[in-house]
């Protein structure tokens, strides 16, 4: 009977379109009440808890080092940079756009800072060099995905508190993912622009990008290298690329005055001001559910329906897909992953591959209706009715379905940067 009243409760917040902050602080004082020690001040002490972690740091560095790059040249040099080199491929630009994403979200860790970083440079050159703007779209809404799956990746980072799993692993595994969906969706813009003219490859033209770029490049090495190597944390690695940025953009490419830098701390703190509410009440959430063995209680009851572990990832990957297009991926890694985790590991997957299969999941969510934010963040940004935009989106959800499927059915890909065996 309690149960019934706490999924009641849930839906009728649902029901009345309470933002999720008011959904999860009613389930959590439900379950403190019913089944915990009956004292709501206990839920505040759970969040300081669970707010009480170092790595937390990192995500607003992370955020504030987006931000710096995108009021910053960085993109645009990272751009002219990978022009430069796809100028011979039929679709050179779509290729470079695609590249551009790639290594912009090894340095952002999001994937609307990716997408507007770079789409807003990329768009208008697109269009104006004839390229299909379905396809221009898609291929930047596509693009900026890869900020949630190659690493630093938030949404990882979200993952790996809420389920107690490495971070360092959880960036290992996104690099072959994260490979694959790149070499997928430049093959497409190569062969879906097969037709368009391509150039010659100047090698002045490099070198000059070279030299103008070689700074952005160097970011991702020094961050990704220094976390692999053991220098320093992902937290430190936060820190170090948020100077790193500042240092480039202030006094070597000087594009970000001092006086910009307030601007810039102003808009990741309001995303980070409607974030960290969320995880705190999720982490206590978590906490008590842990506490009164929830997650062990629905291995039983799912066992007890499903036997096979092909079929329960099967129930999974869809349950995962229609989150996608109902909430943001912070929010359904905040939900799900505490439950589901454990769920997955007494099937036999590990929390690290079950990770990365979750986020290509909720991956997929960032282009499908009604909540896709890269579609609803394009709208605004590009000046584009939605439908136009979802529909531009459906060869490029096609292609991450086909490459979430190939994961999980080779968890090497994801696995082998982790274990070093196939």
């Amino acid at each position: 009977m309690t149960t019934i009243l706490l999924i009641a409760l849930i839906v009728g917040l649902l029901v009345l379109r309470q933002p999720l902050l008011i959904v999860l602080l009613g389930a959590t004082a439900y379950v403190h009440m019913v089944w915990g020690r009956g004292q709501l001040d206990y839920i505040v002490e759970d969040m300081w808890v669970g707010l009480d972690k170092e790595l937390i740091l990192s995500i607003p560095l992370f955020i504030l080092c987006g931000n710096v790059m995108t009021r910053g040249s960085i993109a645009q040099r990272l751009i002219d940079l990978l022009a430069s080199v796809t100028r011979p491929l039929p679709g050179g630009m779509a290729v470079a756009c695609v590249l551009a994403c790639a290594v912009f979200s090894a340095i952002s860790g999001s994937s609307i800072v990716t997408m507007l970083a770079i789409g807003s440079v990329m768009f208008p050159a697109m269009r104006q060099a004839g390229y299909d703007i379905k396809f221009s779209l898609g291929a930047i809404m596509s693009g900026g995905t890869l900020g949630i799956i190659i690493p630093p990746s938030i949404p990882m980072i979200i993952y790996g508190l809420v389920t107690e799993t490495s971070i360092t692993d959880l960036f290992a595994a996104g690099f072959g993912p994260g490979f694959l969906l790149t070499l997928v969706l430049s093959l497409y813009s190569i062969w879906f622009n097969r037709r368009m003219p391509s150039q010659r490859f100047d090698p002045a033209e490099f070198v000059k990008a070279f030299r103008n770029g070689i700074w952005a490049v160097m970011m991702p090495v020094i961050m990704l290298g220094g976390i692999y190597s053991g220098w320093f944390t992902a937290t430190e690695a936060a820190a170090i690329a948020l100077a790193y940025a500042m240092i480039v953009e202030i006094f070597i490419h000087k594009e970000l005055k001092f006086i910009d830098f307030y601007k810039v701390v102003l808009e990741a703190s309001k995303l980070g001001g409607s974030l960290f509410p969320v995880l705190a009440v999720a982490l206590s959430l978590n906490i008590i559910l842990i506490e009164h063995q929830v997650p062990q209680n629905m291995v039983g009851f799912l066992q007890g329906y499903i036997s096979s572990p092909l079929a329960f990832m099967l129930v999974v990957n869809v349950l995962l897909l229609v989150v996608g297009c109902l909430m943001t991926t912070g929010e359904a890694i905040l939900v799900l992953a505490p439950l589901l985790a454990p769920v997955a590991a007494a099937y036999g997957y590990d929390k690290v591959l079950f990770g990365v299969i979750m986020i290509l999941n909720l991956e997929i969510g960032y282009l499908t209706p009604p909540v896709g934010l890269n579609l609803i963040v394009a709208m605004s940004a590009f000046k584009q009715p939605f439908g136009l935009l979802c529909r531009a989106a459906i060869p490029f959800i096609l292609l991450m379905l086909g490459c979430l499927i190939l994961v999980v059915w080779q968890p090497w890909i994801a696995m082998y940067m982790v274990t070093g065996t196939f």
